[in-house]
């Protein structure tokens, strides 16, 4: 890093502040070398640029708009301009919106995407919106000692296309384009389904702290052989941010997402992936808080004049109600952007989950985000601000079932109501969030390195009979209370990945289910229960 600021001062900063204090202290820098980017610059629709030109805020940023003027003398022609890192999401109705994202590694003129309902028959150009991200390269930490190859940047550009007015229920093909390369009438490189009107059986599948390895890459290709209709990522999805604390002392290089959806892209680029945020998604150079890099990577849900800063969430897929939170708003481990939201979040989740338990079709409500409001691995506890300001609301609304990740294990709870577990549940139980309480997942083995249990673990076939476990909790102040539990049921130290089939019920006034399964990278059962609807 070419910062003179050190760990110990950044620790004493929120993100805003170190934002703040990035930007004036390049924006010196940008001016001498003729402006942040000087001439190469592509702006379309939101700029979401690195050093002193970084402006990106909470709000959500414009979904579409006119690429800008650049001079490309050196531009290669838009006819060779690979489109790669292809995924999709949904919009705010499942049924009716998807989103279309990729990146091209050089800027383009007037990207697009086309979409229809047989890979022979696309139909017109939907208009997309490019979102240049620009790092200088004094403030890349480089993977394996390996330095960019850029004099100055690196420039990555993202684009995104929002498709509406789709048919619920129906698999679509698409292909991605720009003016000098119009795929109409090649194979489609692409599909995805949109969420069907009626309420049947589906597959979803889950999973936090991915990376970029051979691990991770086996964990994606499992979750293809589910064939689920979403998957719910639960943050720290590349690493590129490799400290963790959102410092802007943190090392950090912005290449490591390029390699993070190429390789996911055979799973992702068909299968939405509805991504959640982590303490590692928290990079300070780019916006006040920490998620302008994430703004410009991913199209969150929702409508575009919303208020609610995308970093959290919610939508209905048949039965299941589920809801994305960002829990470094309420993280006393990492606090870096504590309170960001001025308690906005907290109030929106208890009206997302008082609207959601209110709606007739809704049987179950599932809600994810990264760290764990329970869990007695040892690299990071339980967090408290979770239990302070988010169990409660869980308890109120009767919350079926959370995951999170942040420890890279699998480890799920008995059910769990006031904070102390519900009775005893093994592999293969029935459990009634409404009458015994919310089930909790840690499923934070998506293929970074593993952490490790104060217990043995304990799995089924694996079975170990363990008395009351020694854990802690991290609380304000950056202080940690020890305790003693009797809630944790299931622990494998190993990546894995969580599968939950819905299954509605059949007859009016009977009881739907959701078949939980833990796996592991093998495919290999390490758990499994049934949550019921009463």
């Amino acid at each position: 890093m070419n910062s003179r600021m050190t760990p110990e001062q950044a620790k004493k900063l929120s993100a805003a502040e170190q934002h703040e204090w990035f930007r004036r202290v390049t924006s010196r820098r940008a001016l001498l070398r003729g402006g942040a980017l000087g001439a190469g610059a592509l702006i379309a629709g939101p700029a979401l640029l690195g050093g002193s030109a970084a402006a990106a805020t909470r709000g959500r940023p414009a979904r579409r708009g006119a690429p800008g003027l650049l001079t490309r003398a050196d531009a290669p022609s838009g006819k060779v301009v690979p489109n790669v890192g292809r995924h999709v999401m949904f919009g705010a109705d499942p049924a009716t919106e998807m989103s279309v994202s990729w990146q091209t590694l050089a800027p383009v003129t007037t990207p697009f995407v086309r979409v229809g309902t047989s890979p022979a028959d696309l139909g017109p150009r939907i208009a997309a919106d490019v979102r240049t991200l620009v790092t200088p390269t004094s403030d890349i930490t480089p993977i394996d000692s390996v330095p960019p190859s850029a004099p100055d940047t690196v420039t990555q550009y993202y684009v995104h296309a929002v498709v509406d007015k789709l048919t619920p229920g129906q698999t679509y093909y698409y292909s991605v384009g720009n003016a000098q390369s119009d795929p109409a009438a090649a194979v489609a490189v692409g599909s995805f389904t949109t969420a069907p009107a009626s309420t049947g059986p589906f597959t979803f599948t889950a999973f936090g702290d991915q990376g970029v390895t051979y691990d991770a890459l086996g964990t994606s290709s499992l979750i293809r052989a589910q064939n689920p209709a979403f998957h719910l990522h639960a943050g720290d999805c590349s690493y590129a941010e490799d400290g963790g604390d959102g410092l802007i002392t943190d090392p950090y290089d912005p290449r490591v997402w390029d390699s993070f959806f190429t390789t996911n892209e055979p799973t992702a680029g068909q299968i939405p992936w509805q991504v959640g945020v982590g303490n590692h998604e928290m990079e300070t150079w780019y916006s006040p808080d920490g998620y302008g890099g994430q703004y410009a990577r991913w199209e969150f849900p929702g409508a575009p004049s919303s208020d609610t800063p995308p970093t959290y969430y919610s939508f209905v897929y048949g039965n299941v109600g589920v809801v994305a939170l960002d829990p470094n708003d309420v993280s006393y481990e990492i606090p870096a952007n504590f309170g960001y939201t001025n308690g906005a979040q907290t109030t929106w989740l208890g009206n997302t989950l008082k609207s959601l338990r209110a709606n007739a079709k809704v049987d179950f409500i599932v809600v994810y985000f990264h760290h764990c409001a329970y869990s007695t691995c040892t690299a990071h506890g339980s967090e408290g601000g979770v239990r302070k300001y988010w169990t409660p609301l869980f308890d109120q609304y009767h919350v079926d079932l959370v995951i999170n990740g942040h420890n890279h294990v699998y480890e799920r709870t008995d059910p769990i109501r006031g904070g102390k577990g519900n009775g005893r549940t093994p592999v293969g139980s029935t459990i009634s969030a409404a009458r015994q309480g919310t089930t909790y997942i840690t499923a934070g083995g998506a293929g970074e390195s593993l952490y490790s249990f104060s217990a043995a673990d304990s799995y089924e076939g694996h079975i170990t009979n363990v008395g009351p476990i020694k854990t802690y909790v991290n609380e304000s102040g950056g202080t940690q209370t020890d305790e003693t539990v009797n809630w944790s049921q299931i622990r494998y130290t190993g990546y894995c990945l969580v599968v939950v089939d819905s299954v509605p019920a059949t007859t009016s006034g009977g009881t739907s289910k959701l078949n939980v399964h833990g796996l592991a990278e093998t495919g290999a059962e390490l758990d499994r229960f049934t949550l019921t609807s009463s």
